[in-house]
């Protein structure tokens, strides 16, 4: 694994504005370049994730330090595969525009049940309590992680589309779509508490605009996130502080 230490943004709030957040590399591993990720989470000491693309989409189940696939399930063909979220011995995974929302056993990633929803499905994550949805805007939308019934909504105060989601340290991390931008807000209040910019990361080649920064997780390792990109060869070990800190 290659290892690195580069601090790709040492920001300041700006006056008014939520704070912007250092971001530090402190190592990668390789990413199918296959892989269109749509959500992506640890549990246990494995990776799991969600990848779209009609006709291609899959879930899979990966060893984090590696990137090594164990055990991949694919998804009807007229699905296009979204966010997911690890819930006790299951996992949801939302599909985009078929308003199928759908429960898989952990183990062997085999359907068990479908609970539908309207709008569309971007990313999903499990808070301990709630599950915390978006759907391409602003809004989040918390449900039941048993019956997938809606709990309530929070805006968020961003302008931006929110896409794949990770619940981690009480907040809720969001990759911007279509964006190298990472935000962090308080599901409570909808606030953004931090700003990442990851544009140092990926691919420098943007003639495929699809390919977009889409992934983000807690790591093996203590304070540190995996993040990566739809198609994108890498994923990155990063770290996000406040500047000073």
């Amino acid at each position: 694994m290659l290892l690195l230490a580069v601090a790709l943004l040492a920001g300041c709030a700006a006056p008014g504005g939520p704070p912007h957040l250092r971001v530090e590399v402190v190592g990668t591993l390789p990413h199918d370049t296959s892989a269109f990720t749509e959500g992506y989470e640890l549990a246990d000491g494995v990776l799991y994730e969600s990848t779209g693309l009609q006709g291609s989409s899959t879930l899979r189940a990966e060893d984090p330090r590696t990137g090594r696939v164990l055990h991949s399930v694919d998804l009807p063909k007229d699905y296009f595969g979204e966010g997911i979220a690890v819930v006790g011995d299951k996992i949801w995974q939302l599909t985009w525009q078929q308003n199928v929302a759908m429960v898989r056993d952990r183990a062997t990633l085999q359907l068990i049940s479908t609970a539908s929803f309207q709008d569309e499905g971007w990313g999903l994550c499990y808070d301990g309590n709630r599950l915390v949805m978006s759907d391409g805007t602003a809004l989040l939308t918390f449900r039941d992680p048993k019956t997938f019934a809606v709990l309530g909504h929070v805006q968020v105060d961003y302008d931006g589309q929110l896409n794949e989601l990770e619940c981690a340290d009480g907040s809720v991390w969001a990759n911007v779509y279509p964006t190298k931008t990472i935000i962090r807000v308080d599901p409570a209040s909808g606030a953004v508490q931090g700003v990442a910019d990851l544009s140092a990361l990926g691919p420098a080649d943007d003639t495929t605009p699809d390919d977009v920064l889409n992934g983000i997780s807690v790591a093996p390792d203590p304070g540190e996130y995996l993040v990566t990109g739809k198609r994108w060869p890498l994923v990155y070990r990063v770290r996000f502080t406040h500047d000073g800190s």
